[in-house]
């Protein structure tokens, strides 16, 4: 019978020696062991499936270093050697996540599984992915969500722009007004989700407080307004731990339609080239298709897919 607890500094070595060999995406040894030392990896993050006491999985969630709980679930491995790697994975998740509730976890972490092209049926990619959604699907995380994971770097030159908007500060109010009026009738499966259970002005808080907490900076927002002054939405350059980020942006429900989206998505790849970003990185879900769209024509490249699965209640 299978065992699933937290590691010790003690288990160390015997996290970093388990490989995966399966085309999904992973965490090397390097990468678990230097961003452990920066806290974003932790012992009671890390989790072992074990077979008399003989390791034969392991889950590893991931946070930001200055945070209380972890924000995703980053790898998930069940040797082959276990009869039903789907089982033992959903029951590795699912004692991770009660652990987490336990500790107080507002929101259970997510679980991210990265790809790197679209699954087809019998191969090997489609075989990985199978058993982990069977995985995450029997731990709990019912709600699944496909991004892209998209990439500027300055080969693919500046996207042009028509000069249609400009762009102001704003006060914390006039940004969450906006980002409220954004929400309604967004493509965004997450958004989606938070207004239906939240609200629209509640969700909007959330978004901005996410934001906030981003490594990018507050100082980098502007209001994209009309050449009459009128508000059209939202520009919000932002980082990760790794790189420049596009963040968030978006028009309001009234002027859609018109290229907006364009000239918004353009303003934040040149405010980062301008300070000497070699790569900005993006995501939106795949059925967003006026986003991905914007994306493909600003010269950014899709270099992943991402299968994304969370609790129905922590949107």
């Amino acid at each position: 019978m299978l065992s699933f607890r937290p590691t010790t500094d003690a288990d160390l070595a015997r996290v970093t020696a388990m490989t995966v060999d399966e085309p999904v995406g992973t965490i090397s040894a390097d990468r678990y062991l230097a961003e452990r030392d920066q806290g974003m990896y932790r012992p009671g993050w890390t989790w072992l499936a074990e077979d008399a006491g003989r390791p034969v999985g392991r889950a590893l969630w991931w946070g930001r270093p200055d945070g209380d709980h972890p924000l995703a679930l980053d790898c998930l491995h069940v040797d082959p050697s276990v009869p039903d790697r789907a089982e033992a994975g959903a029951a590795l998740i699912a004692a991770g996540l009660r652990a987490f509730a336990r500790q107080g976890a507002a929101k259970l972490p997510l679980y991210n599984l990265t790809l790197p092209e679209a699954p087809r049926e019998g191969t090997a990619l489609a075989s990985a992915v199978d058993w982990r959604r069977s995985a995450a699907l029997g731990a709990g995380l019912t709600q699944e969500v496909e991004r892209l994971r998209l990439e500027w770097t300055p080969s693919a030159g500046l996207p042009a722009v028509r000069g249609l908007l400009t762009y102001t500060e704003g006060t914390d109010e006039e940004f969450l007004d906006v980002f409220r009026r954004i929400a309604v009738g967004s493509l965004d499966a997450e958004t989606r989700r938070e207004v239906a259970a939240l609200g629209a002005g509640a969700a909007a808080r959330k978004e901005m407080d996410f934001y906030l907490d981003c490594p990018g900076e507050r100082a980098w927002w502007r209001l994209a307004r009309t050449t009459d002054g009128e508000v059209a939405g939202l520009a919000l350059p932002s980082a990760t731990p790794y790189h420049r980020n596009v963040g968030y942006l978006g028009v309001v429900p009234e002027l859609r339609g018109r290229g907006y989206v364009h000239e918004i998505l353009a303003e934040i790849t040149r405010f980062h080239a301008e300070a000497g970003a070699e790569r900005i990185t993006a995501t939106t879900d795949t059925g967003n298709a006026p986003m991905a769209a914007a994306f493909a024509r600003a010269g950014y490249r899709t270099t992943e897919i991402r299968l994304i699965w969370s609790a129905p209640d922590s949107a």
